[in-house]
C-alpha cells in the first residue's frame, strides 16, 4: 500500500510540472518571443485555459502527501519554508501581472508587469530544479528536530547544507533551459505567424546548451548521490522511464521543418515525464536522504500513515483522478491549434 501511494504522489508532481511547465517556459521566453501587444495577448490567451486546471494536480500531491506521508510533510515543509514563501509569492505576481496589465494604457506599465510575469516564470522553474536537486542531494537530517534550511550554507553539497548548492543550483539552471524549451515548443503548437517562428528560432538555440547542462548534471548527480545510477541501472521501471524519455526526446527534436508542432510538444511531455520518474525510481525507497548521515535518511515506511485513511481514500481517488484527467483532456480538445488573434 505505501509503494502504491508513493507511485500515486510521483505521477502526481510529474502531471503538475509537465502540465504547469509550459506556462512557466512560456513565461519566461514571451518576452523575447512577442514583440507587440497583440502577440503578448496572444501568449496570455494561449497559456489562460490551462493555467488553472494545470494547479489542481500540485494541490493534489500535496493532499496525498497529507494523507498518506504525514511525516514526510511534517520534515519537507519546514526545510523548505523559505523557498515555499518564494514559490507562492511567484504564483501570486504571476497572476496580478496579467491581470494589472491591461488596467492602464500605458507601455511603461505593461513592460513593468510583462517583465514581473517573465521573471517570476523564471524564478518558479528555478525553484522546481532546486527542490529536485535537494532530494536528490538530501536535506540535513538527523535526531533532532528539522529545521529551516537557509538560503545557503557553504554551497558543498555534504553535511550541513542549504537550499542552494553547486548541485541544486545545476540543477535548477538546467530545470530553468529544459521548462523554457518546453513552452517554446507549447508556443509554436498554440500560436502562428512570426511569433511561432520567433519560438521556433529561440528553442533551436537551446538544444546545445540543454544537452551540455544534461551531461553536467548527470555527472554531478553521479558525484553527489553515488548509489542513484546502480539503482536506476537495477530496476526495470527505471528503463521503462528512460525509454519514454528517450522516445520523447526522438519526436520533441527538430529533424525536419514540416514536423507537426503538437507532436514535438508532446514529444517534450514524454521527456520531462520519464526524466522525472526515473529520478522517482531510483531515489525509491528514501524519500529525503540525510547529507549528515544515511543512518537519519527518511524511508518510505517510516514515513506513512495508518492503513486506514489509505485505504478509505482508495475509493474515492480513482474518481477524482479521473475527473482530473478528463479536464486536461477536455481543455486540449477545446483549444487544440493556434489561438486566433483579437
Amino acid at each position: 500500500m505505501p509503494e502504491l501511494w508513493y507511485a500515486l504522489l510521483a505521477l502526481m508532481l510529474t502531471a503538475y510540472t509537465v502540465l504547469d511547465g509550459f506556462d512557466f517556459g512560456a513565461g519566461v521566453l514571451h518576452l523575447f518571443v512577442a514583440k507587440t501587444e497583440a502577440e503578448r495577448r496572444s501568449v496570455f490567451a494561449a497559456i489562460g485555459p490551462f493555467w488553472d486546471g494545470n494547479e489542481v494536480w500540485l494541490i493534489a500531491a500535496g493532499g496525498v502527501m497529507f494523507l498518506a506521508f504525514p511525516v514526510l510533510l511534517t520534515t519537507a515543509f519546514p526545510a523548505f519554508y523559505l523557498s515555499l514563501f518564494v514559490f507562492v509569492w511567484c504564483l501570486m505576481l504571476r497572476g496580478v501581472a496579467i491581470e494589472l496589465r491591461s488596467h492602464v494604457d500605458n507601455a511603461e506599465w505593461r513592460a513593468f508587469w510583462d517583465v514581473v510575469f517573465a521573471l517570476s516564470s523564471a524564478l518558479l522553474a528555478l525553484l522546481f530544479g532546486v527542490a529536485l536537486g535537494n532530494v536528490v542531494r538530501g536535506l540535513p537530517l538527523s535526531s533532532e528536530e528539522v529545521r529551516t534550511l537557509p538560503f545557503f550554507t557553504n554551497f558543498r553539497s555534504t553535511g550541513q547544507v542549504g537550499l542552494l548548492d553547486w548541485y541544486t543550483l545545476l540543477v535548477g539552471v538546467f530545470a530553468v533551459g529544459l521548462l523554457s524549451l518546453h513552452g517554446s515548443l507549447f508556443l509554436q503548437y498554440r500560436s502562428d505567424g512570426d511569433l511561432a517562428e520567433r519560438a521556433r528560432r529561440v528553442e533551436r538555440r537551446l538544444w546545445l546548451p540543454l544537452a551540455l547542462l544534461f551531461i553536467a548534471v548527470t555527472l554531478a548527480t553521479g558525484v553527489v548521490r553515488p548509489q542513484f545510477f546502480p539503482a536506476l541501472a537495477g530496476r526495470p521501471l527505471a528503463w521503462l522511464a528512460s525509454a519514454l524519455a528517450l522516445l520523447g526526446l526522438w519526436f520533441a527534436l527538430p529533424r525536419a521543418a514540416a514536423q507537426p508542432a503538437m507532436r514535438r510538444f508532446f514529444g517534450s511531455c514524454a521527456l520531462i515525464a520519464g526524466l522525472l520518474v526515473s529520478v522517482s525510481v531510483a531515489v525509491f525507497p528514501t524519500l529525503l536522504y540525510s547529507t549528515l548521515d544515511p543512518a537519519h535518511s527518511l524511508r518510505l515506511h517510516d514515513a506513512t500513515s495508518g492503513d486506514y485513511g489509505r485505504r478509505v481514500a482508495l475509493y474515492w481517488w480513482p474518481l477524482a483522478f479521473l475527473l482530473a484527467v478528463g479536464y486536461v483532456v477536455f481543455a486540449f480538445r477545446a483549444h487544440r491549434g493556434p489561438v486566433r488573434r483579437g
